[in-house]
């Protein structure tokens, strides 16, 4: 069993969307035909017409360059590209040959969207490495050193710290001292 690419089935799925949505505005300009024929005759013959099962099918160019928009989307954007085809179907209710024209106007919206996305993380990626790096090339050149464990800070508890050992103690915050005190 051979193993698809996550392209060929992005590219299968979509265009089988596509089929499938031809086929039913195909369906549709049936049922409305048949409704007008109805109103305008007053009978029903409905039972008596057999249909071809699909009349309209896009042209080998026109499938071909579908193909390739459909290549171009991220398997994780198929959902969204199924969706918003299917409210520009709702929308528009289309005949078959305007289907397809409105399936490529949802691969160029999602393709977008697409390429609005990566160059948001572009900016995001190139905004926090910039950061990054011009934090890290930054030296702090102070005139004070931390010293955690001498300390002429006067507390209320001085007296009893006075007969302990000032290198021994352990202080709770260090004690900021000037390089001339050194």
């Amino acid at each position: 069993m051979s193993q698809r690419s996550p392209t060929e089935m992005v590219i299968e799925t979509l265009m089988m969307e596509l089929g499938w949505q031809i086929k039913e505005a195909e369906k549709q300009q049936r049922d409305r035909e048949n409704e007008y024929r109805k109103i305008k005759t007053g009978v029903d013959y409905s039972w008596l017409i057999s249909y071809q099962k699909h009349n309209y099918d896009i042209s080998p160019g026109e499938r071909l360059q579908l193909e390739d928009l459909c290549s171009k989307i991220h398997p994780s954007y198929c959902g969204p590209v199924v969706i918003r085809f299917r409210q520009l179907i709702a929308e528009y209710e289309p005949e078959a040959p305007e289907v397809s024209r409105l399936f490529r106007s949802a691969l160029h919206d999602v393709l977008e969207k697409m390429k609005e996305e990566e160059e948001a993380k572009k900016l995001a990626r190139q905004w926090n490495t910039k950061h990054k790096t011009s934090l890290s090339l930054t030296t702090f050149k102070t005139r004070s050193r931390i010293s955690p464990f001498s300390s002429d800070i006067k507390t209320i508890s001085e007296d009893v710290e006075r007969g302990t050992d000032p290198t021994r103690r352990v202080w709770s915050m260090p004690e900021f001292r000037s390089t001339r005190d050194y």
